[in-house]
């Protein structure tokens, strides 16, 4: 080049047209020395008084731009010179006229025509006016003029004077205002310009206000501010204007932002350097020299702010490749050109220019959301970071991207796939592929950096549970952290994505290991009586016999290892279902809980053999010594429910969502818990089969201990709980699912199944307390029998065998009241006395055969009762024992003499007779009362009587008489007379028989009714029928026996001789009175078959 001067004109006064066509060879053209000499000479003639640049002072800006552009000294002096020689540049002052308000009144309508006009001071002749805006106030322009500046810029100011416009009217037509005036003072205006206009003819417009700004008061970029008018008659202030004032010059548009550019993109590196600022942190805060610097040529170079905007927008895109800078700052900027990109005011070459720009920013961007992970989450700047990245997404999404412009280029994004149609992808698009992305790679970088140690399963499932676990370890990150951002600015669902991605992966990696694992574990085979023979189906000949410390090692490791990636599964499903809750049943892994079909099996084997193993230690550990003093249990107890809890907590960690598999695994459940309580019952029976037993000199007897009770409390409480824990297994909820999925028929069958399961084993378990309570009584029983035997024998002997058995019975039924519950207590006693009434009815029968006498039974009676008195509570019967009652009917029975055995023969037979609806030996009709101590007896008639004759008829009669005989042996027995050949006789025959007052008071008086037929060549008449009348059934009164109701008696016969009174007169086969009767008995049988009572 020839000189700097030729220079400067290719960029001042260069018309139009020619700047056009040169702009291109300008731009490449244009060398560092070039731009240097330019920023230099826009130093030396600063525009603008108040701004950075004035501040920092010209010698220091000068010495920022000559180390930011690395200029030697040399250099610098040579350029400075030509800079200074140069003429001042030739600035325009832009100035738009924005609006007023509150302007003072002119017009007697209380308004004003206001128009604003512009100058400056040294230049008063060339003044420029706005347009009139008629009847208001607060008038609104948005006009715009540019003003040249003189060359003292330091000295001059603006001027900007608002007035009022008066029009050119006549007398004539301002008196047609009249009707306008708006008050006195209004009114006195009107009147004033009327004699005006009348006397000259003038009609001059009237000043507002005036303002006046030094131009050394308007900053290098600019500025907008209201304005105080003011006038010199008037002190108040007259009203405000609001301008926006600024510089420019004639420079090209596209050389001046080309050269902004390369200015700015010098500094900032500069900038960069200088500060050693950390990456993504430098924000768009230049150094006092460097805005100044920007600024000037800013000014100088006209470029408005959309201009300097887009400059900053190429140039910080282009460096942040290399040199990051925070991601607030692209933003800020897209604020500043979205508006002026949507709406079209940027030309062609500035739009490519800004796609250009993104195109670098965008790989930045998606870099940063692919390898977010290795951020620290939760932290503000993390959060504050990504937020601004996607922001940038978004603001970009929103713009219309050129056709021509390919924002994804293959060589800067390798990891894009395009879509099938081949049409461009959109942002949004690149962004959920920058998503897929990272998880992709997080998901290696997991499987790399926790490779399985082992090739064994249990390595391997270790393995599985450890990648889940970090993967859910970064979903739980991305929903606590980083989803709720992504959805506020990009109405994307980050964690959702991330949740497909990882979902199929793990799908993949587990289903077929898991799927072969539970197809080779082996079965736990284990026996009830003792979790020490524990088997594994599959092994040698098919069982293989593993003691207790080798089942802990394969397959309960195994299994339980296999429960943990089952509970990983399910709490990573869990996840999704929250993320996804309409369409969660699309993934892969919904149906995981299939896999593992084949292994819960195992694990409730190993959940129930756990159980029993537990067991069997809490009843070892057990002291039998209540758990509180309000309960009447141990820890074995507490222990066994806790350990039927942890298999309810495994159930419901399980969360079976199959309802078939749900009923076949709570049956097998509710079966295993069954098996526990028989079970734990056993053990417990076992534990205090021993105790008990005291050895002295003279005996061995049993005695009742705490241990006893302990553990029958035990085991009715493992058996309480049972009905209650397997309503906790939810099996309501499974019927109903049932129901719902096949037919009610069915549901209702499998219900029914469980409940008898269940029932039977709680009747199972009720059974063994009362198995436990038999061997605890019958242990007593020894002793009980002893005692009572030496009572039956020596009781009236004053012997203390009777003191003896109750000491005995009431010390062991005390510890057992003192440490039973309730229904236990209950229990035992209804057990005593049913093994007390066996014991006696053995006693009854050995010392029946040893033909003991009356007074042993009525001994052992005794012994009986007086035990049943010192049970007795509120004179309530305390046994209901069908064999007790027995034993005591029949103690009494053989305790009594043979008369009275004799006269319970007859009452017996009484009480047969009360039960005989269709007599077959005839009826007898009779008539009785009691007249004080006389027994007035009446013989009717009888009705088809048996035939005892070979002619089919019979000669009867009826004798009466009074029982028992010993009481009534001094009264008469009175006989009817003989009717002759008839089945049907008539006596009507009345008798009284005196008693004395004992006789008509004995309680259980009987009149016996006999009929016999009278033989004439027989030694003995022949035995007809024989009917009884109790005197209860007598009625006591003086009235006519006449009016007295007729009682018809059933004859009857003893068929056979099975009654306990006969079977006792039996056993006395020494005594002659029991010998007679029971020949008398005989002669009246059927037939002359007698049975022992053997």
């Amino acid at each position: 080049m020839n000189g700097m001067g030729t220079l400067r004109t290719k960029f001042r006064g260069v018309k139009k047209e020619m700047l056009e066509r040169q702009t291109s060879m300008l731009i490449q053209s244009m060398t560092v020395d070039e731009l240097y000499l330019e920023i230099l000479y826009e130093i030396l003639h600063n525009v603008g008084g108040c701004d950075v640049g004035c501040e920092v002072g010209q010698q220091a800006m000068l010495g920022y731009v000559q180390e930011a552009f690395k200029i030697s000294n040399d250099k610098h002096t040579q350029l400075l010179t030509q800079a200074e020689a140069k003429e001042p540049p030739e600035l325009m002052l832009n100035v738009e006229v924005v609006e007023g308000k509150d302007l003072v009144p002119k017009d007697p309508s209380g308004l004003s025509d206001p128009f604003v006009t512009i100058y400056l001071m040294s230049n008063t002749a060339h003044r420029y006016n706005t347009s009139v805006k008629s009847g208001t106030l607060n008038p609104t322009w948005e006009e715009h003029f540019s003003l040249p500046i003189p060359g003292n810029l330091q000295e001059d100011s603006l001027c900007l004077e608002v007035w009022d416009f008066d029009p050119a009217e006549t007398v004539k037509e301002k008196m047609t205002k009249i009707f306008e005036v708006k008050g006195v003072k209004g009114l006195r205006k009107l009147m004033k310009e009327i004699a005006i206009t009348a006397s000259t003819g003038k009609h001059d417009n009237e000043l507002i206000g005036t303002a006046n700004i030094p131009l050394k008061s308007i900053p290098a970029g600019g500025m907008m501010m209201w304005l105080n008018l003011s006038k010199k008659s008037k002190l108040r202030r007259q009203g405000v204007l609001k301008a926006r004032f600024s510089f420019s010059s004639e420079k090209n548009s596209q050389v001046a932002a080309q050269e902004h550019r390369h200015l700015l993109r010098i500094l900032l590196l500069h900038e960069l350097e200088s500060s050693k600022v950390a990456p993504y942190w430098w924000c768009g805060n230049f150094s006092a020299a460097a805005e100044g610097i920007l600024t000037q040529h800013a000014a100088q170079s006209g470029l408005s702010q959309l201009d300097n905007h887009l400059a900053q927008w190429s140039v910080f895109c282009a460096i942040t490749t290399d040199h990051p800078l925070s991601f607030a700052l692209f933003n800020g900027l897209l604020d500043k050109v979205t508006k002026a990109l949507q709406s079209g005011l940027v030309n062609e070459e500035d739009v490519k220019l800004f796609w250009d720009g993104a195109k670098k920013l965008l790989p930045t961007c998606y870099s940063h959301i692919r390898k977010l992970r290795k951020k620290t989450a939760g932290d503000k700047t993390v959060m504050k970071t990504l937020r601004e990245v996607l922001k940038i997404l978004y603001k970009l999404s929103i713009l219309d991207t050129p056709e021509s412009i390919d924002l994804f280029p293959a060589n800067l994004y390798g990891w894009l796939r395009d879509k099938d149609d081949g049409t461009k992808l959109t942002l949004h698009e690149v962004l959920n592929q920058a998503v897929i992305q990272g998880a992709s790679d997080w998901f290696v970088h997991i499987l790399d950096n926790n490779e399985c140690k082992d090739k064994s399963e249990e390595s391997r499932l270790q393995h599985l549970i450890r990648v889940i676990q970090l993967v859910r370890s970064d979903l739980q990150r991305a929903v606590e952290y980083f989803d709720r951002v992504f959805v506020e600015v990009m109405s994307y669902q980050y964690s959702r994505a991330l949740y497909g991605v990882y979902e199929d992966k793990i799908a993949s990696l587990v289903e077929p290991e898991v799927i072969q694992v539970c197809k080779s574990m082996k079965r736990l085979r284990y026996s009830e009586g003792s979790t020490n023979s524990v088997h594994l189906a599959g092994g040698l000949n098919g069982d293989t016999g593993l003691g207790a410390p080798e089942v802990g090692s394969e397959p309960l490791a195994m299994g339980t290892t296999l429960f943990e990636l089952y509970l990983a599964l399910q709490r990573f499903l869990t996840l999704g279902q929250g993320l996804n809750e309409t369409d969660w049943n699309s993934y892969s892994i919904s149906k995981f809980h299939s896999w593992f079909f084949g292994g819960v099996a195992q694990w409730l084997d190993i959940a129930a053999y756990k159980a029993l193993t537990r067991i069997e230690k809490a009843v070892e550990l057990d002291y039998l010594v209540p758990v509180d003093t309000n309960v009447k249990y141990s820890s074995s107890g507490v222990d066994t429910l806790a350990i039927f809890y942890q298999i309810k907590i495994f159930w419901q960690q399980l969360a079976w969502p199959d309802v078939e598999g749900c009923y076949t695994f709570v049956a097998k459940i509710v079966d295993d818990i069954c098996r526990c309580c028989v079970f734990y019952s056993d053990r417990m029976a076992n534990r205090v089969s021993s105790v008990g037993t005291v050895s002295t000199v003279y005996e061995e007897r049993f005695e009742v201990t705490t241990d006893w009770c302990v553990a029958i409390n035990n085991i009715d409480y493992v058996r309480q709980s049972l009905q209650p824990f397997v309503e906790e297994l939810g099996m309501d909820d499974i019927i109903q699912k049932m129901c719902e999925t096949r037919s009610p028929l069915e549901a209702q069958r499998c219900k029914e199944t469980l409940q008898n399961v269940i029932a039977n084993a709680i009747d199972t378990v009720k059974n063994k307390i009362v198995d436990l309570l038999e061997v605890m009584i019958k242990k007593m029983m020894p002793s009980i029998t002893r005692f009572l035997i030496e009572g039956a024998e020596l009781l009236h002997q004053d012997c203390s065998s009777m003191d003896r058995v109750m000491r005995y019975l009431e010390a062991n039924l005390d510890t057992l009241y003192q440490h039973l519950n309730n229904e236990n207590f209950s229990r035992t006693l209804d057990i005593v006395w049913e093994q007390l009434g066996e014991v006696l009815y053995e006693l009854i029968q050995a010392n029946l055969e040893k033909r003991r006498p009356p007074s042993f039974f009525s001994n052992l009676h005794e012994c009986l009762k007086i035990m049943v008195r010192s049970f007795r509570q509120d004179n309530k019967d305390i046994y209901t024992s069908d064999t007790l009652k027995r034993v005591e009917y029949l103690l009494n029975l053989h305790g009594l003499e043979t008369r009275e055995l004799i006269h319970q023969y007859h009452l017996e037979r009484w009480q047969d007779q009360q039960s005989i609806t269709e007599p077959k030996m005839g009826l007898l009709t009779v008539r009785a009362q009691f007249i004080e101590d006389s027994l007035k007896l009446e013989i009717m008639n009888a009705r088809n009587l048996m035939p005892t004759d070979s002619n089919g008829l019979c000669d009867s009669y009826v004798r009466a008489a009074l029982l028992p005989e010993d009481a009534f042996a001094n009264v008469e027995k009175p006989k009817t007379q003989t009717h002759s050949k008839n089945l049907f006789p008539l006596y009507d025959e009345m008798f009284l028989i005196s008693l004395n007052h004992e006789q008509r008071r004995i309680p259980d008086g009987l009149i016996h009714l006999v009929i016999k037929d009278k033989d004439m060549f027989s030694v003995s008449n022949t035995f007809v029928g024989e009917a009884y009348l109790h005197f209860s059934e007598i009625p006591d009164t003086p009235a006519p026996i006449s009016s007295l109701p007729q009682q018809h008696l059933p004859l009857s016969r003893p068929a056979t001789i099975d009654g306990d009174a006969i079977k006792a007169l039996e056993s006395r086969q020494g005594d002659k009175q029991a010998r007679e009767f029971l020949k008398k008995q005989r002669q009246k049988m059927p037939s002359k078959q007698f049975f022992s009572l053997g």
